[in-house]
């Protein structure tokens, strides 16, 4: 592969479109703030407490599935909306069924926060048993 300014540019080019994607998801997905905002809380307090490495990887996988989620669940509903302007009882059942995806990976991520932020949290505030 050629690695001249062109192949730089088109990366930095590629790495824009995801950016305005952010944006785009940000400026229509009112749940998207709340992914925003408890990415934000979570890592601060990953690095308050520390985490090792492996801990910290296990947070950022489950952070970014959580956005995976919510990206591929708003084009889903573009797509649909595309194909299908008018109601469709499959359309609203393929975007409800979308929307489950990102229920379960934002659970996951509940679960998987509580289980390796609960205890250290809990040790720091004098709180944890034994």
């Amino acid at each position: 592969m050629k690695r001249d300014g062109s192949f730089l540019q088109e990366r930095w080019r590629s790495i824009g479109y995801a950016l305005a994607g952010l944006r785009d998801i940000l400026k229509t997905e009112h749940n998207a703030w709340v992914h925003a905002f408890c990415t934000v809380a979570v890592l601060g307090l990953a690095f308050y407490l520390g985490l090792d490495e492996v801990r910290f990887l296990i947070i950022v996988i489950f952070i970014a599935l959580v956005w995976m989620a919510e990206a591929f669940n708003t084009v889903l509903e573009l797509v649909i909306d595309i194909v299908s302007p008018e109601y469709c009882e499959t359309a609203r059942r393929a975007k409800d069924i979308a929307a489950t995806a990102v229920l379960f990976a934002a659970a996951g991520a509940l679960i998987a926060g509580v289980v390796i932020l609960g205890p250290p949290l809990l040790a720091r505030l004098g709180l944890a048993a034994g």
